[in-house]
């Protein structure tokens, strides 16, 4: 009896020292990666275009008149009030927020933003009902129950700002991108730019790495494209050379 016990106690001692192994692993992979990336200082880009600097990551705001429509929703909530406010914004003016996908580091801001609707890809409803996963022990989960689903293609028009979305599963089931006013490519975590150039998101964070590369020929062929806005590698104001060698 005492043997058996023994053995028992060794392998529950085995599985933890294998879980916490397993854990700091992965976060230090995670923040490998995290340090390859290459985000934006908060500031006006261009007349009417805003970067939110939130440690690793970007979200960004459109101003329409008073108001503005953001896409994604930061890290961190109370580094983005901080970074709203170097702007002199109010997050009560942002009225529509409009989701690349829902993983924390773009969703966990939303509660500051009190008058804003918020859309996303109707597909990426899979990743919070639990049907999906990107890693086995995480689930994505947002603040509000009220929001907007969307198609892929499909156009809407909040005052101003007309919208266009272009599905891009891979790096999450309903990954999103949003072109703005036929010229402004909000593509969140879909891909990366190196060099001036589009690129793969990092393997590591892509839920489906080979579907998420499949899907950037999506957006490489909108010949009314002049900037694309990437989460965490930057933006360019030439969106031809960006994609130009795409896919040879």
């Amino acid at each position: 009896m005492k043997t058996l016990f023994k053995r028992i106690l060794w392998g529950v001692a085995i599985v933890i020292a294998l879980i916490i192994i397993f854990v700091v692993g992965f976060f230090l992979k995670m923040k490998s990666e995290v340090k390859d990336m290459n985000v934006s200082e908060t500031k006006e880009i261009i007349a009417n275009i805003y970067t939110i600097k939130d440690s690793f990551v970007n979200l960004y705001l459109v101003k329409d008149s008073n108001n503005y429509v953001a896409f994604d929703a930061g890290n961190d909530v109370n580094v983005v009030s901080a970074q709203l406010n170097k702007l002199a914004i109010n997050p009560d003016n942002v009225v529509a927020i409009l989701l690349t996908h829902t993983d924390r580091d773009h969703v966990a801001a939303l509660s500051i933003f009190k008058n804003a609707k918020v859309y996303f890809a109707k597909e990426e409803m899979q990743m919070l009902r639990g049907e999906k996963h990107k890693f086995i022990f995480m689930t994505n989960k947002i603040s509000t129950k009220e929001y907007t689903l969307l198609d892929d293609q499909q156009t809407i028009t909040i005052g101003n700002v007309k919208v266009k979305g272009y599905l891009m599963p891979g790096h999450t089931s309903g990954s999103m991108c949003y072109l703005v006013n036929d010229k402004y490519l909000f593509t969140g975590d879909a891909l990366s730019l190196k060099n001036g150039k589009i690129a793969p998101m990092n393997k590591f964070f892509n839920m489906d790495n080979d579907l998420s590369i499949k899907s950037i020929a999506n957006i490489t062929k909108i010949d009314s494209v002049a900037y694309i806005f990437t989460a965490h590698h930057g933006f360019t104001n030439d969106y031809k050379s960006a994609v130009k060698d795409w896919g040879k």
